[in-house]
């Protein structure tokens, strides 16, 4: 019998560790005589796309209050460890039904009892089809799960308080793995009476909870402050948190540089070539499991059928990489091979077609021409991108490498914030290419291709579908062998270098800082800072 029990898990990570970040010479965090305790640590973020619902938080800006303000069964440790949070104990004896038993005694922050109710309808809820919650995909591979109809999750049992399973529809060895993702968090009973008012003030179970029900004030801030219920492995040594949501990140560094922001997870690119010299030894430039790339929907004049696959191979060919990343990014990105990140396990830098992402102006504009044969080439190519985030530099670099290499019109378009570009995405009224990423929710393979490329993801922005693709990611996540299981993916990744859904362009380290008076700071595997490790004074 072949037990699986998760308590602290080592996932390898190639070429990743931990940084922490000292305000002082003597480094580490500060002495505990001088560390203020109720201090509260800024930081900077973005306007979540959507209300805080775990179910439906699929970005960058929601994600991380999301995922302080709520616990799961199992948290990421900065390597990318899986440790126990919630779950006191997670087994199995065939990768297919999964016995998970919680700790008892918890609650949420307003002292409603957290018992194994709480992730099952949390998870019910997030998987039927008519909730519309974009993180639905998580769960297709519970039993009942379904994308035609309205169908419970047959698989999950609630045993008692501390108790239930989940049945699976083929084994899947990495399972508990998955679960310190967001979609997996709980929810407290109160929040299905009006799922829309509880996401403006959502309650949660995490190290944080929101200072009041006025705390989020849209397109500015939202304040959180320590929740006194969590007693999980993230207990917060500070007091709170205040993420100001920035228009952009010229402003958030400033903002470090004169000491009013007291953590900051992106250096904007107008600084990359002063950035080390500004911030000394509270500088942090590491890997982080993050890819940049472009996704040019199908539905696009001239990017269906042959046509489109000819065009996406021949922009990707137009693209200078190493050019960019050296001019733009100072070396703080590295080109992009596949589809992943060099600091996931089964990584690979030698897959079977890569080639198309290489600058090469010669075959661009010779497949260019190939499509042109097909139909004519007609408007401009823009690709759209947030104003907010620090992209124009390199939407610019990129739009010039196509237009000097196939000479047509390209440029960026830009939109002024996060949220408005990812609602224009999501809905599907955006008329041009657009700026695309992933930045991993838990550290796999597995994790960057399913909910952007399976047909009908959560996160397929771009609705790419294809059936050897979805049978390959499906054989792959059924192995018992991580090995096994990363060699199908890369096969999987192979389909996607023929096809293009998305154009990768190169991974991105993170890059950030601290101010004068912070200690500790700790950028983990994904590129946040572990948020409840930071002190302050």
């Amino acid at each position: 019998m072949n037990i699986t029990k998760i308590g602290v898990t080592a996932i390898t990570l190639a070429a990743i560790g931990a940084l922490t970040l000292s305000g002082c010479a003597g480094g580490g965090a500060a002495p505990a005589s001088k560390a203020n305790a109720d201090a509260i640590i800024s930081t900077n973020g973005s306007e979540p796309q959507n209300p805080l619902i775990p179910t439906t938080t699929t970005e960058t800006g929601g994600g991380k209050i999301v995922n302080s303000i709520f616990a799961g069964l199992v948290y990421y440790d900065a390597t990318g460890a899986t440790v126990n949070d919630v779950a006191e104990a997670i087994t199995t004896d065939d990768n297919t039904t999964y016995t998970i038993k919680i700790k008892p005694g918890l609650a949420f922050s307003d002292g409603q009892a957290l018992t194994s109710n709480s992730f099952v309808d949390a998870w019910q809820y997030g998987a039927l089809l008519s909730n519309g919650q974009l993180g639905s995909s998580f769960f297709s591979d519970i039993a009942g799960y379904s994308v035609e109809t309205d169908s419970p999750l047959t698989g999950l049992t609630v045993v008692d308080d501390t108790t239930f399973t989940v049945a699976l529809t083929a084994p899947l060895a990495d399972f508990p793995q998955r679960l310190g993702f967001a979609a997996f968090y709980p929810l407290p009973a109160s929040a299905f009476a009006d799922m829309a008012a509880f996401g403006e003030s959502p309650i949660g179970n995490g190290p944080y909870m929101l200072d009041g029900p006025k705390a989020w004030k849209h397109n500015e801030k939202i304040d959180l402050v320590v929740n006194p219920s969590y007693d999980g492995g993230r207990k917060p040594k500070n007091g709170g948190l205040s993420i100001t949501f920035y228009a952009n990140e010229g402003a958030a560094y400033s903002d470090l540089l004169a000491n009013n922001l007291d953590v900051l997870d992106s250096i904007p690119d107008s600084a990359y070539g002063t950035y080390e010299s500004d911030l000394g030894d509270r500088v942090v430039n590491q890997p982080a499991a993050i890819l940049q790339a472009v996704t040019i929907p199908a539905r696009l004049p001239h990017f269906s059928g042959e046509e489109g696959t000819l065009r996406r191979r021949a922009l990707s060919m137009a693209i200078n990489r190493e050019e960019i990343t050296k001019i733009i990014f100072s070396g703080t990105r590295t080109p992009a091979s596949d589809f992943t990140s060099p600091v996931l396990d089964g990584w690979s830098d030698t897959l079977t077609g890569a080639d198309v992402l290489t600058f090469n102006a010669k075959q661009a504009k010779k497949l260019w021409a190939e499509a042109d044969a097909i139909s004519p080439w007609t408007g401009s190519f823009q690709i759209a991108y947030n104003a907010d985030g620090g992209h124009q530099g390199w939407v610019d670099a990129a739009s010039n490498s196509i237009k000097n290499t196939l000479g047509i019109d390209a440029s960026g378009a830009p939109t002024p914030t996060f949220a408005q570009a990812r609602t224009a995405i999501a809905d599907r009224s955006i008329q041009t290419a657009f700026r695309s990423g992933w930045q991993a929710d838990y550290p796999s393979l597995y994790n960057f291709l399913q909910p952007s490329y399976a047909t009908k993801a959560g996160s397929n922005d771009g609705e790419y579908s294809n059936p050897e693709f979805d049978a390959l990611l499906a054989r792959g996540s059924a192995e018992a062998d991580l090995t096994a299981a990363n060699s199908d993916f890369q096969k999987a990744q192979e389909i996607l270098l023929q096809d293009l859904p998305a154009i990768p362009l190169w991974y991105a380290n993170v890059t950030g800082g601290a101010g004068v008076d912070v200690h500790g700071v700790v950028f983990g595997w994904d590129s946040v800072p572990l948020f409840s490790e930071i002190t302050k004074g």
